[in-house]
Protein backbone atom coordinates (compact mmCIF):
# COMPACT_ATOMS: atom_id res chain seq x y z
CA UNK A 1 0.00 0.00 0.00
CA UNK A 2 1.57 3.36 -1.00
CA UNK A 3 2.41 5.76 1.80
CA UNK A 4 0.98 9.26 1.34
CA UNK A 5 3.65 11.95 1.52
CA UNK A 6 3.11 14.12 4.58
CA UNK A 7 5.07 17.30 5.34
CA UNK A 8 6.36 17.99 8.87
CA UNK A 9 4.25 20.18 11.15
CA UNK A 10 4.84 23.81 10.19
CA UNK A 11 3.94 27.31 11.29
CA UNK A 12 2.23 29.07 8.40
CA UNK A 13 1.92 32.85 8.22
CA UNK A 14 -1.26 33.59 6.24
CA UNK A 15 -1.83 37.19 5.22
CA UNK A 16 -5.44 38.20 4.67
CA UNK A 17 -6.57 35.17 6.62
CA UNK A 18 -9.78 36.83 7.82
CA UNK A 19 -10.93 37.53 4.26
CA UNK A 20 -13.04 35.26 2.10
CA UNK A 21 -10.49 33.00 0.44
CA UNK A 22 -7.94 33.39 3.24
CA UNK A 23 -10.34 32.26 5.97
CA UNK A 24 -11.43 29.27 3.91
CA UNK A 25 -7.74 28.39 3.48
CA UNK A 26 -7.09 28.65 7.23
CA UNK A 27 -10.03 26.34 7.92
CA UNK A 28 -8.74 23.90 5.30
CA UNK A 29 -5.20 23.85 6.75
CA UNK A 30 -6.40 23.29 10.30
CA UNK A 31 -8.65 20.47 9.11
CA UNK A 32 -6.19 18.76 6.78
CA UNK A 33 -2.88 19.11 8.68
CA UNK A 34 -1.44 19.47 12.18
CA UNK A 35 0.12 22.83 11.26
CA UNK A 36 -0.16 26.01 13.32
CA UNK A 37 -1.43 29.12 11.50
CA UNK A 38 -0.67 32.75 12.26
CA UNK A 39 -3.10 35.10 10.51
CA UNK A 40 -2.08 38.67 9.71
CA UNK A 41 -5.07 40.76 8.64
CA UNK A 42 -5.74 44.50 8.66
CA UNK A 43 -9.48 43.89 9.09
CA UNK A 44 -10.60 46.33 6.44
CA UNK A 45 -14.27 46.12 5.48
CA UNK A 46 -13.51 42.89 3.56
CA UNK A 47 -11.91 41.16 6.55
CA UNK A 48 -14.06 39.70 9.30
CA UNK A 49 -12.67 38.24 12.52
CA UNK A 50 -15.87 36.20 12.83
CA UNK A 51 -14.83 34.23 9.75
CA UNK A 52 -12.33 32.44 12.00
CA UNK A 53 -14.73 31.71 14.86
CA UNK A 54 -14.78 28.18 16.19
CA UNK A 55 -11.25 27.26 15.14
CA UNK A 56 -8.87 25.69 17.70
CA UNK A 57 -7.20 28.49 19.66
CA UNK A 58 -4.09 26.44 20.37
CA UNK A 59 -3.35 26.18 16.64
CA UNK A 60 -4.37 29.68 15.51
CA UNK A 61 -2.80 33.03 16.31
CA UNK A 62 -4.49 36.19 15.06
CA UNK A 63 -2.57 39.44 14.55
CA UNK A 64 -4.35 42.58 13.39
CA UNK A 65 -1.97 44.60 11.26
CA UNK A 66 -0.94 45.92 7.87
CA UNK A 67 1.26 44.00 5.41
CA UNK A 68 2.89 47.36 4.62
CA UNK A 69 4.20 47.57 8.21
CA UNK A 70 7.77 46.38 7.62
CA UNK A 71 8.70 45.86 11.27
CA UNK A 72 5.58 43.85 12.06
CA UNK A 73 5.93 41.75 8.92
CA UNK A 74 9.61 41.08 9.58
CA UNK A 75 8.93 39.71 13.05
CA UNK A 76 6.11 37.45 11.90
CA UNK A 77 7.99 36.13 8.87
CA UNK A 78 11.01 35.39 11.05
CA UNK A 79 8.92 33.06 13.23
CA UNK A 80 7.13 31.30 10.34
CA UNK A 81 8.16 28.31 8.25
CA UNK A 82 6.13 29.30 5.19
CA UNK A 83 4.30 32.46 4.11
CA UNK A 84 1.03 32.29 2.16
CA UNK A 85 0.08 35.72 0.83
CA UNK A 86 -3.67 36.20 0.26
CA UNK A 87 -4.03 39.81 1.45
CA UNK A 88 -5.13 42.09 -1.39
CA UNK A 89 -7.56 44.75 -2.42
CA UNK A 90 -9.66 42.76 -4.84
CA UNK A 91 -12.95 44.32 -5.94
CA UNK A 92 -12.95 45.72 -9.47
CA UNK A 93 -15.73 48.23 -8.80
CA UNK A 94 -13.79 49.67 -5.86
CA UNK A 95 -10.61 49.90 -7.92
CA UNK A 96 -12.43 51.98 -10.52
CA UNK A 97 -13.69 54.38 -7.85
CA UNK A 98 -10.37 54.72 -5.97
CA UNK A 99 -7.25 52.96 -7.29
CA UNK A 100 -4.86 54.15 -4.56
CA UNK A 101 -5.51 51.43 -1.92
CA UNK A 102 -4.86 48.83 -4.63
CA UNK A 103 -1.40 50.24 -5.35
CA UNK A 104 -0.59 50.45 -1.65
CA UNK A 105 -1.71 46.96 -0.62
CA UNK A 106 -1.09 44.92 -3.76
CA UNK A 107 2.28 46.42 -4.70
CA UNK A 108 3.87 47.91 -1.57
CA UNK A 109 2.46 45.17 0.64
CA UNK A 110 3.85 42.45 -1.61
CA UNK A 111 7.23 44.19 -1.75
CA UNK A 112 7.30 44.34 2.07
CA UNK A 113 6.64 40.61 2.35
CA UNK A 114 9.19 39.72 -0.32
CA UNK A 115 11.91 41.66 1.46
CA UNK A 116 11.07 39.89 4.73
CA UNK A 117 11.13 36.38 3.22
CA UNK A 118 14.38 37.29 1.47
CA UNK A 119 16.03 38.33 4.76
CA UNK A 120 14.80 35.27 6.63
CA UNK A 121 15.12 32.78 3.72
CA UNK A 122 11.56 31.50 4.08
CA UNK A 123 9.39 29.82 1.48
CA UNK A 124 6.65 32.07 0.07
CA UNK A 125 3.50 31.41 -1.93
CA UNK A 126 1.79 34.25 -3.75
CA UNK A 127 -1.96 34.20 -4.49
CA UNK A 128 -2.94 35.91 -7.73
CA UNK A 129 -5.84 35.97 -10.16
CA UNK A 130 -6.67 35.00 -13.72
CA UNK A 131 -7.66 38.63 -14.31
CA UNK A 132 -4.00 39.51 -14.92
CA UNK A 133 -4.38 37.87 -18.34
CA UNK A 134 -7.16 40.19 -19.46
CA UNK A 135 -10.09 38.50 -21.13
CA UNK A 136 -11.00 36.12 -23.95
CA UNK A 137 -13.66 36.37 -26.63
CA UNK A 138 -16.85 34.52 -25.79
CA UNK A 139 -16.35 32.13 -28.72
CA UNK A 140 -12.59 31.70 -28.27
CA UNK A 141 -11.72 27.98 -27.85
CA UNK A 142 -8.52 28.86 -25.95
CA UNK A 143 -8.04 29.07 -22.20
CA UNK A 144 -5.44 30.85 -20.06
CA UNK A 145 -2.20 28.93 -19.43
CA UNK A 146 0.95 29.74 -17.49
CA UNK A 147 2.47 31.18 -20.68
CA UNK A 148 -0.44 33.52 -21.56
CA UNK A 149 0.84 37.13 -21.80
CA UNK A 150 -0.38 39.54 -19.14
CA UNK A 151 -3.00 42.04 -20.32
CA UNK A 152 -4.76 43.50 -17.24
CA UNK A 153 -7.70 45.84 -17.78
CA UNK A 154 -8.43 47.47 -14.39
CA UNK A 155 -6.53 49.05 -11.49
CA UNK A 156 -7.19 45.84 -9.55
CA UNK A 157 -5.87 43.41 -12.15
CA UNK A 158 -2.95 45.66 -13.11
CA UNK A 159 -1.73 45.88 -9.50
CA UNK A 160 -2.06 42.11 -9.13
CA UNK A 161 -0.07 41.69 -12.35
CA UNK A 162 2.56 44.02 -10.93
CA UNK A 163 2.76 42.03 -7.71
CA UNK A 164 3.25 38.80 -9.70
CA UNK A 165 6.13 40.40 -11.57
CA UNK A 166 7.72 41.50 -8.31
CA UNK A 167 7.67 37.90 -7.09
CA UNK A 168 9.28 36.66 -10.31
CA UNK A 169 11.95 39.34 -10.08
CA UNK A 170 12.76 38.49 -6.45
CA UNK A 171 13.09 34.82 -7.39
CA UNK A 172 15.47 35.58 -10.25
CA UNK A 173 17.42 38.45 -8.71
CA UNK A 174 17.65 37.34 -5.07
CA UNK A 175 16.90 33.61 -5.08
CA UNK A 176 13.69 33.93 -3.08
CA UNK A 177 11.95 30.55 -2.67
CA UNK A 178 8.58 31.48 -4.13
CA UNK A 179 5.71 30.03 -6.12
CA UNK A 180 2.69 31.78 -7.67
CA UNK A 181 -0.85 30.62 -8.36
CA UNK A 182 -3.43 32.37 -10.52
CA UNK A 183 -6.96 31.26 -9.76
CA UNK A 184 -10.33 31.73 -11.39
CA UNK A 185 -13.39 33.23 -9.67
CA UNK A 186 -14.08 31.74 -6.24
CA UNK A 187 -17.42 31.12 -4.54
CA UNK A 188 -18.35 29.60 -1.19
CA UNK A 189 -18.86 30.52 2.49
CA UNK A 190 -17.60 33.74 4.09
CA UNK A 191 -17.56 35.83 0.89
CA UNK A 192 -18.46 39.51 1.30
CA UNK A 193 -21.92 40.43 0.01
CA UNK A 194 -20.47 42.96 -2.45
CA UNK A 195 -19.34 40.04 -4.63
CA UNK A 196 -21.52 38.67 -7.41
CA UNK A 197 -22.76 35.31 -6.09
CA UNK A 198 -23.32 36.25 -2.41
CA UNK A 199 -24.98 39.50 -3.47
CA UNK A 200 -27.55 37.61 -5.52
CA UNK A 201 -28.12 34.97 -2.83
CA UNK A 202 -28.57 37.52 -0.04
CA UNK A 203 -30.86 39.64 -2.23
CA UNK A 204 -33.16 36.66 -2.70
CA UNK A 205 -33.08 35.89 1.04
CA UNK A 206 -33.99 39.55 1.68
CA UNK A 207 -36.81 39.30 -0.91
CA UNK A 208 -35.01 41.66 -3.32
CA UNK A 209 -34.66 40.86 -7.01
CA UNK A 210 -31.08 39.96 -8.10
CA UNK A 211 -29.18 42.50 -10.21
CA UNK A 212 -27.45 41.51 -13.44
CA UNK A 213 -24.78 43.62 -15.16
CA UNK A 214 -25.72 44.32 -18.79
CA UNK A 215 -27.01 41.30 -20.70
CA UNK A 216 -25.29 38.86 -18.33
CA UNK A 217 -23.20 37.24 -21.06
CA UNK A 218 -19.84 37.71 -19.31
CA UNK A 219 -18.31 34.31 -18.54
CA UNK A 220 -16.40 33.38 -15.40
CA UNK A 221 -14.64 30.10 -14.58
CA UNK A 222 -16.03 29.30 -11.12
CA UNK A 223 -14.21 27.29 -8.45
CA UNK A 224 -15.27 26.53 -4.89
CA UNK A 225 -13.03 28.15 -2.27
CA UNK A 226 -12.37 24.72 -0.67
CA UNK A 227 -10.88 23.46 -3.95
CA UNK A 228 -8.76 26.60 -4.24
CA UNK A 229 -7.53 26.07 -0.66
CA UNK A 230 -6.52 22.47 -1.32
CA UNK A 231 -4.56 23.53 -4.40
CA UNK A 232 -2.75 26.35 -2.58
CA UNK A 233 -1.72 24.10 0.29
CA UNK A 234 -0.36 21.53 -2.16
CA UNK A 235 1.57 24.13 -4.18
CA UNK A 236 3.01 25.72 -1.03
CA UNK A 237 4.30 22.31 0.10
CA UNK A 238 5.38 20.69 -3.15
CA UNK A 239 5.31 23.21 -6.00
CA UNK A 240 8.54 23.83 -7.86
CA UNK A 241 10.30 27.03 -6.79
CA UNK A 242 9.90 29.82 -9.34
CA UNK A 243 6.92 28.18 -11.05
CA UNK A 244 3.41 29.48 -11.63
CA UNK A 245 0.37 27.20 -11.35
CA UNK A 246 -3.09 28.00 -12.68
CA UNK A 247 -6.00 26.82 -10.52
CA UNK A 248 -9.36 26.18 -12.18
CA UNK A 249 -12.19 23.66 -11.96
CA UNK A 250 -13.63 23.82 -15.51
CA UNK A 251 -16.57 25.81 -14.18
CA UNK A 252 -17.31 28.23 -17.02
CA UNK A 253 -20.74 29.85 -16.63
CA UNK A 254 -22.04 33.19 -17.83
CA UNK A 255 -23.54 35.55 -15.27
CA UNK A 256 -27.06 35.01 -16.55
CA UNK A 257 -26.76 31.25 -16.03
CA UNK A 258 -25.48 31.79 -12.49
CA UNK A 259 -28.36 34.10 -11.54
CA UNK A 260 -30.93 31.75 -13.06
CA UNK A 261 -29.43 28.77 -11.21
CA UNK A 262 -29.51 30.67 -7.90
CA UNK A 263 -33.14 31.62 -8.46
CA UNK A 264 -34.07 28.06 -9.36
CA UNK A 265 -32.27 26.56 -6.34
CA UNK A 266 -34.00 29.08 -4.08
CA UNK A 267 -37.46 28.32 -5.46
CA UNK A 268 -37.94 31.50 -7.47
CA UNK A 269 -38.80 32.00 -11.17
CA UNK A 270 -35.73 31.95 -13.42
CA UNK A 271 -36.63 35.41 -14.80
CA UNK A 272 -37.06 37.13 -11.41
CA UNK A 273 -34.04 39.45 -11.84
CA UNK A 274 -33.36 43.00 -13.09
CA UNK A 275 -30.77 44.25 -15.58
CA UNK A 276 -28.56 47.14 -14.41
CA UNK A 277 -25.90 49.30 -16.06
CA UNK A 278 -22.86 47.30 -17.09
CA UNK A 279 -19.54 47.88 -15.32
CA UNK A 280 -16.87 49.93 -17.09
CA UNK A 281 -14.25 47.75 -18.79
CA UNK A 282 -16.14 44.57 -17.90
CA UNK A 283 -14.00 41.62 -19.09
CA UNK A 284 -15.85 39.21 -21.38
CA UNK A 285 -14.57 35.77 -20.45
CA UNK A 286 -12.07 34.05 -18.19
CA UNK A 287 -11.13 30.40 -18.62
CA UNK A 288 -8.37 28.45 -16.85
CA UNK A 289 -6.28 25.51 -18.09
CA UNK A 290 -5.05 23.82 -14.90
CA UNK A 291 -3.21 20.97 -16.63
CA UNK A 292 0.15 21.66 -14.96
CA UNK A 293 -1.35 21.60 -11.48
CA UNK A 294 -3.26 18.39 -12.16
CA UNK A 295 -0.48 16.45 -13.86
CA UNK A 296 2.51 17.68 -11.86
CA UNK A 297 1.00 17.76 -8.37
CA UNK A 298 -2.01 15.46 -8.74
CA UNK A 299 -4.66 18.01 -7.72
CA UNK A 300 -8.31 17.62 -8.73
CA UNK A 301 -11.38 19.62 -7.64
CA UNK A 302 -13.82 18.08 -5.18
CA UNK A 303 -16.68 20.39 -6.20
CA UNK A 304 -16.77 19.38 -9.87
CA UNK A 305 -20.56 19.97 -10.00
CA UNK A 306 -21.10 23.75 -9.92
CA UNK A 307 -24.81 23.46 -9.15
CA UNK A 308 -24.13 21.24 -6.13
CA UNK A 309 -21.44 23.62 -4.87
CA UNK A 310 -23.78 26.56 -5.36
CA UNK A 311 -26.51 24.78 -3.41
CA UNK A 312 -24.08 24.28 -0.50
CA UNK A 313 -23.15 27.95 -0.68
CA UNK A 314 -26.80 29.06 -0.63
CA UNK A 315 -27.41 26.86 2.41
CA UNK A 316 -24.48 28.50 4.22
CA UNK A 317 -25.82 32.04 3.60
CA UNK A 318 -29.30 30.98 4.71
CA UNK A 319 -27.89 29.50 7.93
CA UNK A 320 -25.41 32.30 8.70
CA UNK A 321 -27.39 35.51 8.31
CA UNK A 322 -25.86 37.00 11.45
CA UNK A 323 -22.50 36.94 9.65
CA UNK A 324 -23.55 38.83 6.50
CA UNK A 325 -26.52 41.03 7.44
CA UNK A 326 -24.36 43.76 9.12
CA UNK A 327 -22.60 44.25 5.75
CA UNK A 328 -25.68 44.26 3.54
CA UNK A 329 -27.29 47.70 3.91
CA UNK A 330 -24.05 49.64 3.42
CA UNK A 331 -23.11 47.53 0.41
CA UNK A 332 -26.46 48.02 -1.33
CA UNK A 333 -26.35 51.75 -0.61
CA UNK A 334 -23.06 51.97 -2.55
CA UNK A 335 -24.52 50.06 -5.49
CA UNK A 336 -27.66 52.26 -5.46
CA UNK A 337 -25.52 55.37 -6.04
CA UNK A 338 -24.22 53.71 -9.22
CA UNK A 339 -27.69 52.48 -10.24
CA UNK A 340 -26.38 48.92 -9.97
Amino acid sequence: MPVRWSPPVSDLLVTGGAGFIGSNFVRHVLGATDDHVTVLDKLTYAGNRASLDGLPEDRLTFVQGDICDADLVDGLVGRADRVIHFAAESHNDNSLRDPWPFLQTNLIGTYTLLEAVRRHEKRYHHISTDEVYGDLELDDPERFTESTPYNPSSPYSSTKAGSDLLVRAWVRSFGVQATISNCSNNYGPYQHVEKFIPRQITNVIADVRPRLYGAGQNVRDWIHADDHSAAVLLISERGRIGETYLIGADGEKNNLEVVQTILELMGRPRDAYDHVTDRAGHDLRYAIDSTRLRTELGWAPRFSDFTAGLADTIAWYVDNQAWWRPQKAETEAKYAVLNQ
